[in-house]
């Protein structure tokens, strides 16, 4: 996604008329979605909470793709050392051999991190979808304080 693509989608959600709560509800709820360790289901998660809990649909979904392929490495990576962390686990340095790799190496070596991933990106998504939630309320609340308002005679 390009961004002058999220540049347009913001202004989308700036222009908005839906509640200020309502939207940054929805923020934060796609936050949260998406930096989950559901990878691979966030969308269709986002837009199912947006229809159980009616939340705006376009601002659920741009809070999903807040992790997006330039994002993810960073936030896994950060995710899984917060739950590393939290689990108080001692991994070390993962140590492949490159000249006699495997995929059942592979899939052995880092199965010693799925926990943590998991635990560390259930706490960040948590904590991500708050954050985000009272973010986006105060540039909503601003916004509406800076639109004017319709008169009716």
């Amino acid at each position: 996604m390009s961004i002058s693509k999220l540049k347009e989608m913001f202004k989308s959600l700036m222009g908005s008329n839906a509640s200020p709560k309502n939207m940054a509800a929805s923020f934060g709820v796609g936050t949260l979605i998406g930096m989950s360790p559901l990878f691979g289901i966030h969308t269709f998660l986002g837009l199912f909470a947006a229809l159980v809990f009616k939340l705006n649909k376009p601002a659920t979904i741009t809070g999903v793709y807040v992790t997006n392929p330039f994002t993810i490495v960073p936030i896994y990576t950060f995710s899984t050392w917060v739950g590393i962390k939290l689990m108080r686990m001692d991994l070390g340095i993962l140590k492949l051999d490159f000249k006699h790799i495997t995929f059942s190496n592979v899939i052995h070596e880092l199965g010693a991190f799925l926990l943590p991933f998991f635990v560390g990106s259930t706490v960040c998504a948590i904590i991500g979808g708050l954050l985000s939630y009272y973010i986006m309320l105060q540039v909503f609340l601003y916004r509406d304080k800076k639109r004017p308002r319709e008169t009716t005679v």
